[in-house]
């Protein structure tokens, strides 16, 4: 070896040196070995601290150094203790996705995370394949609520950990269930065409048309179509093709309209003049002026109150009709009616039984005959129709 080496030559040289010389290749020899000797020990006790240190490190040091420092800030030191200690606000994320019930991903659908209050909720839409995502998400418990036209509010709930990546399991909406309610309106026209076939079935003891009254307080207003119709039905009734007639027997035997004369020919006249009478005013007070100033032609029945209010009810009713807005109004159509009714007549009335004067005077005495009709029709007549209905409402006054 090399040290056996050194050994030899400082022998070999012992020999052949003289001795002051070789004292001091001695001494240098022997300061050699020491120094040596000295440096492997420092060596080998500098590396038992190194290796000490990386297996256990201990705070002492900086807490001394800290404690010589009054004013100086603490430091704080984390030891390790096998696993790696959690940061609390470390935020995390969370996704999902959102499906059908047929498991197709819904897309635009609002997903809304909340947290303890509405104050901290985050808003998204589901993207093309249903997925949503949150980021930026603290820590703590969730709510997410998915809303979707056509399909009804579902939500799910979770707790976040620091740091997590959270995944919701996928959330399947249900359809949304809708009450729908569903209302049949019966067009007005097919209501008022009811009412109608009940009020041609009213006659008085089961005989004489009383067709233009209605028991229905509140009944459909009528078309043109259903004035003329009822106008029509009225005029060609049979019943009143026999009233005429006897109205034009009595009048030919009190020798009314005397220039008509007598026999079959002077009744013949008298039947012609009161039956156009009765298909004029009919038209023109129950079909074509009321079509005109939409204005219902009809008697409605009262049927409650007091005596006195039906009675003034009654007699106000020859001047006030129901106007096809449900509104109570000046009947101009009844007294336009026996106006017009009035001049036809001049047409086919003796000389002496024509004049403005007695179109007027007629008309107002036809008024009274309405007044009249109308307290039988409120007190006596509707006992006396056994098809009547009363309904007994009384939808507003005139």
């Amino acid at each position: 070896m090399r040290g056996h080496d050194k050994i030899s030559v400082v022998k070999i040289h012992r020999r052949h040196l003289p001795e002051s010389k070789r004292l001091r290749v001695e001494r240098a020899a022997a300061f050699f070995v020491k120094g040596a000797a000295v440096a492997g020990f420092a060596i080998l006790l500098g590396g038992l601290p190194v290796r000490a240190a990386a297996q256990a490190p201990s705070e002492r040091p900086a807490a001394a150094d800290a404690s010589r420092l009054p004013d100086a800030p603490q430091a704080h030191v984390t030891v390790a203790s096998g696993e790696q200690q959690s940061d609390p606000q470390v935020a995390g994320s969370v996704s999902g996705y959102v499906v059908d019930p047929s498991g197709a991903a819904v897309v635009g659908a609002r997903v809304t995370l909340t947290r303890g209050t509405a104050a901290t909720k985050q808003e998204v839409m589901s993207g093309e394949d249903g997925q949503f995502s949150f980021a930026n998400v603290a820590p703590g418990a969730f709510t997410v609520t998915i809303t979707a036209a056509s399909f009804a509010a579902q939500t799910a709930n979770g707790v976040l950990h620091p740091g997590e990546i959270f995944t919701v399991p996928t959330i399947a909406l249900a359809l949304a269930t809708e009450a729908t309610e569903v209302r049949v309106v019966v067009p007005t026209v097919e209501v008022a065409a009811d009412e109608i076939k009940e009020q041609e079935k009213q006659r008085v003891l089961g005989v004489i048309p009383n067709f233009y009254v209605s028991y229905v307080q509140d009944a459909a207003p009528l078309t043109s179509k259903q004035k003329f119709g009822l106008a029509w039905k009225t005029t060609i009734d049979p019943v009143n093709f026999a009233v005429v007639g006897v109205i034009a027997g009595v009048q030919q035997w009190q020798n009314n309209f005397a220039a008509y004369g007598s026999g079959w020919e002077g009744y013949g006249k008298r039947y012609g003049a009161s039956y156009g009478d009765f298909v004029t005013s009919t038209f023109f007070g129950g079909a074509i002026l009321p079509s005109l100033l939409k204005q219902d032609p009809r008697y409605f029945y009262k049927g409650t109150g007091t005596v006195g209010q039906r009675v003034r009810y009654a007699l106000s009713m020859a001047v006030m009709c129901k106007g096809d807005n449900g509104r109570w109004q000046f009947n101009y159509s009844a007294i336009g009616g026996s106006l017009i009714s009035g001049g036809i007549s001049n047409a086919y009335y003796p000389d002496k039984d024509r004049g403005a004067g007695l179109v007027f005077e007629n008309t107002l005495i036809g008024i009274g005959e309405n007044a009249a009709t109308n307290l039988l029709q409120e007190f006596v007549i509707r006992k006396l129709t056994p098809a009547a209905k009363n309904n007994a409402a009384t939808a507003g006054q005139p």
